[in-house]
């Protein structure tokens, strides 16, 4: 395949991790950054030291701090901001003619839910309220056991591309066609966007588990599978109640696969979190989920699992499901229960 011009709106680790293994296959990135040292270093060094320090870029990357600039004429878009920056991220690129025709392909790989009048909602119809309506059903959704580190080495990686318009998931598959990656296609979108923001509150919740297994007689490798399982099946009848379409997307890579490596790899963040928690006492500093969400830039790094915790609390709410770990999650980074009781409700249980 020719090599293609690619935009990436978020220089964050996953974005920089996929930019650089685009890269690695012959196409040209521009990337988007609001800090001026992510830029420069990107630029200068070849290095994004703030947020994938330790590698070394290519040099078909480059990057800018003018979002117009880098979404201009670019054959695909790659949109990498946070969930909660999405939409005011966007809304600054409307006027791009390639964007307001709707001639550039656009993927996008941010997790996560978006908060609304009328309650949470998913990453890409977020994105379709925002966007020209060209892009109606025809946005691809990027996803899969991918931690930006792999990628980045160019260690095999499995992903897919889920769309509601087929040959849109087949554009993106075959971008992603380079040495590392191994692209699928999928039409369920939802269930692939439930799986990549709920098993980010799976993962904070085995990050707790895990720390209190180096020094308890209760809990071992025996009660993170426990946990693991139970917390799958969570995602599960989360995803089928939001409209997810396909039972394999949660047995294949965006469910299991995405799940496991986040749960169990140690780049994850969110996992990192759980075990911060206890071993830090991390929460002491907020006073409740709320606040926690508010300050999130003082804890060092970016636990996607707590905000999602609070949305996914939400729906099960508002869709009267039951979700015993994810409730109890929320009402424990909610300072609601402690995490004596839990376990001991578990224990118990």
């Amino acid at each position: 395949m020719s090599a293609k011009t690619v935009g990436v709106i978020g220089a964050g680790a996953w974005g920089t991790g996929l930019a650089q293994a685009l890269a690695r296959g012959g196409n040209t990135v521009t990337m988007w950054a609001m800090e001026t040292d992510v830029v420069e270093g990107i630029n200068n060094n070849h290095e994004n030291t703030r947020f994938l320090p330790g590698f070394v870029l290519s040099d078909k990357i480059t990057a800018s701090q003018n979002i117009e600039e880098v979404a201009t004429d670019k054959e695909f878009l790659i949109l990498a901001s946070p969930s909660l920056f999405i939409a005011s991220t966007v809304a600054k690129i409307l006027e791009v003619p390639s964007i307001a025709n709707g001639s550039t392909c656009i993927g996008v790989l941010t997790k996560g839910f978006v908060p609304s009048a009328e309650g949470p909602k998913l990453i890409l119809e977020t994105l379709e309220s925002v966007l020209p309506r060209a892009y109606k059903k025809n946005l691809v959704y990027v996803a899969g056991p991918s931690h930006a580190e792999e990628v980045a080495m160019g260690k095999l990686t499995g992903l897919i591309a889920a769309s509601e318009n087929p040959k849109n998931a087949i554009r993106f598959r075959e971008l992603l066609n380079v040495k590392g990656l191994m692209v699928y296609s999928s039409l369920d979108v939802i269930g692939v966007q439930i799986c990549a923001a709920a098993k980010n509150v799976v993962a904070v919740a085995f990050g707790i588990l895990d720390a209190i297994a180096e020094t308890s007689c209760d809990f071992g490798d025996n009660a993170k599978s426990l946990l693991f399982a139970a917390g799958l099946n969570e995602i599960q009848t989360l995803g089928f109640a939001m409209g997810a379409t396909h039972a394999e997307t949660f047995t294949s890579l965006s469910g299991v696969g995405d799940l496991d490596v986040t749960c169990r790899s140690q780049y994850g963040r969110n996992r990192r979190f759980g075990q911060d928690i206890v071993k830090t006492d991390l929460l002491s500093r907020f006073k409740n989920l709320d606040d926690l969400i508010a300050r999130i830039n003082e804890v060092g790094y970016l636990p996607e699992g707590a905000v999602a915790c609070k949305y996914v609390h939400e729906i099960s709410v508002h869709h009267g499901i039951k979700l015993t770990i994810c409730d109890s999650l929320y009402r424990f980074l909610n300072k609601e229960l402690s995490l004596e009781t839990i376990m001991s409700q578990l224990i118990a249980r």
